[in-house]
């Protein structure tokens, strides 16, 4: 582990170096992605506003990586401009309850990082109402007949209803957090009953997990699964791996379940049977091999759920999950990271989707759990979700 560690603290110097400029370059917006030029777009700016669809502006479920990167900078550095910009970042996030058509499930993704780590780490009083409101809305998308959280909201050619999607289970933090903030029992019970339909219908023996599954939304039964963000039925979106294996270990830790732990463990053993001895992550574990399509989103995603993983096992079990882990993560380092000043980013080659989705460019929640990742080996800072 003093290995990993030290490697991580050398990687760090290079993020401070690169995090330093950038935020100040950014301080004033809420990046998702750069363009052409290496520069960030900002999802609070006009022009996304302008676009009618309140969910690609401010209500865009990415919005909360960039405060916490912030976060995780202030905890590490302790300089003061991380925490301005976090704030900055978190009052302009909270325009969105106003405009709430374009909120959905990943309430949890925007202010888990954002209003909870604020409160956590300084007590804002601001931050606590604007994270229990947020629990609200995500507890209210429960549907009591099939123990799951609804993920989206109307879209023009899918009836969603029934829909719940495997990304999810980051959201459920935010539950946890409310019920012991709390004192109110329910939003873990919704927490825990979502997580237990996600563990029945989402993740198979094999240990290859489901991106969505519907079910009919006045029963409650199952209806079928959809590929989503992935190849095709029954394949395997890496990503959603990711969110898998990292998911069900929160929920471990916010509740000692050991089936979430074990549940976790299944996904991560499928991972790493299937990761490659270069580190490179597909979009899909079961795409084709070409194109040679790759989504270091999430690499960096199932690197981070590993390490989690390694905090609940046994020493001579704890190997097994660091070692890929840092191999996905020298591979990003060496081989898919950014560290000039030509680009905004970190990460490279990411891609929201196999099929119509944007393919090898940058996304700023690959460089949250990039830099969340490196943390955990440094064993700097809290727990975030």
């Amino acid at each position: 582990m003093e290995e990993y560690k030290s490697w991580a603290e050398e990687v760090l110097k290079l993020v401070r170096t690169k995090m330093d400029w950038v935020s100040e370059k950014n301080k004033d917006k809420i990046p998702y992605q750069t363009d052409e030029n290496g520069d960030y777009d900002d999802r609070f700016s006009v022009e996304y506003a302008s676009h009618g669809a309140a969910a690609d502006g401010i209500s865009w479920w990415t919005n909360g990586f960039w405060g916490g990167i912030m976060w995780l900078l202030y905890q590490d550095t302790k300089q003061e401009k991380y925490l301005e910009i976090a704030r900055s970042s978190e009052r302009k996030l909270g325009q969105c309850f106003d405009e709430y058509y374009g909120l959905h499930h990943d309430v949890g993704f925007m202010f888990q990082p954002t209003a909870v780590a604020d409160y956590r780490l300084t007590g804002n009083a601001d931050s606590r109402r604007m994270a229990l409101h947020a629990a609200n809305l995500l507890a209210g998308r429960f549907n009591p007949a099939g123990k799951f959280i609804r993920a989206w909201n109307d879209l023009p050619d899918e009836d969603t209803r029934g829909w719940a999607i495997i990304d999810c289970l980051f959201n459920l933090s935010l539950l946890y957090w409310a019920s012991g903030e709390s004192r109110d029992p329910r939003y873990k019970q919704i927490a825990m009953l979502h997580a237990d339909t996600a563990m029945q219908y989402f993740v198979h023996p094999d240990g290859s997990v489901n991106h969505i599954v519907e079910f009919d939304p006045d029963t409650g039964e199952f209806v079928k699964s959809h590929a989503g963000q992935g190849y095709a039925e029954g394949s395997s979106w890496t990503r959603g791996q990711g969110w898998a294996l990292y998911g069900f270990t929160n929920s471990y830790t916010n509740t000692g379940k050991q089936e979430y732990l074990d549940t976790a463990k299944r996904v991560a053993h499928y991972c790493i049977a299937n990761l490659r001895e270069d580190g490179i992550v597909p979009i899909d574990f079961r795409q084709p091999a070409e194109p040679e399509l790759e989504d270091s989103c999430g690499a960096c995603v199932i690197a981070g759920g590993l390490l989690e993983i390694a905090r609940y096992v046994p020493e001579m079990e704890r190997e097994m999950y660091l070692r890929p882990a840092v191999r996905i993560l020298k591979t990003i380092t060496e081989r898919r990271a950014d560290f000039g000043e030509g680009c905004d980013a970190i990460v490279w080659n990411c891609s929201s989707a196999y099929h119509g989705g944007q393919h090898h460019v940058t996304m700023n929640y690959a460089d949250y759990f990039y830099i969340e990742a490196l943390y955990k080996l440094t064993n700097t800072g809290i727990l975030v979700w």
